[in-house]
């Protein structure tokens, strides 16, 4: 195992879930990352580890989702390790890349979320899991977006909206998780 993918095992280890879910998904994640050694590569057909960003604005009143273009629903930020285990890094690369926002930084180098999610079928691969951990970043100094080829929209929800554009019980739980916080 590489030092990068010990330092993600650790940091999985440590992570303390506030949830029910998240106990359930951490178990099933260290056990998917000691099955597979290709576990942060999309090649791995069972699944793989990916990497999100619930983004938070300057104020941190407010946090960007996306209207995922291939899924057709609104999330956080992330996408694919591709390979790399430096989870955090994968996080704010992929923020940086889907919001066009390149002063993002960590609110903690800790865990925000956990969540195991079954991505349909599409003609390029099978149906598989992806193994997600969100990390609470923060927009350091500009709230301007420019949205990529991946989202059909990019919005700033307000932290404290009790209608949000999604349904998702990963997103909804990412929400109720930040209104807690006492910045």
């Amino acid at each position: 195992m590489k030092s990068s993918e010990k330092l993600a095992r650790s940091l999985l280890e440590r992570y303390k879930p506030s949830y029910s879910e998240e106990l359930v998904y951490k178990k099933k994640m260290l056990e998917f990352m000691s099955s597979y050694e290709d576990c942060f590569l999309r090649s791995c057909r069972a699944g793989h580890f990916t990497a999100s960003a619930f983004l938070l604005n300057k104020e941190k009143s407010h946090a960007l989702l996306m209207h995922h273009t291939k899924l057709d629903k609104w999330m956080q930020l992330g996408g694919h390790c591709d390979g790399d285990a430096d989870l955090l890094n994968v996080a704010i690369k992929e923020a940086r890349e889907e919001s066009g926002i390149h002063s993002i930084k960590p609110v903690s180098l800790e865990i925000f979320d956990l969540d195991i999610h079954l991505i349909p079928p599409r003609k390029e691969e099978g149906e598989h899991c992806h193994f997600d951990i969100r990390f609470l970043l923060y927009v350091h100094d500009s709230s301007k977006f420019q949205k990529n080829h991946e989202s059909k929209e990019l919005r700033w929800i307000d932290i404290n909206s009790t209608s949000l554009p999604s349904k998702e019980r990963s997103v909804i739980r990412m929400f109720e998780k930040v209104r807690k916080i006492n910045f």
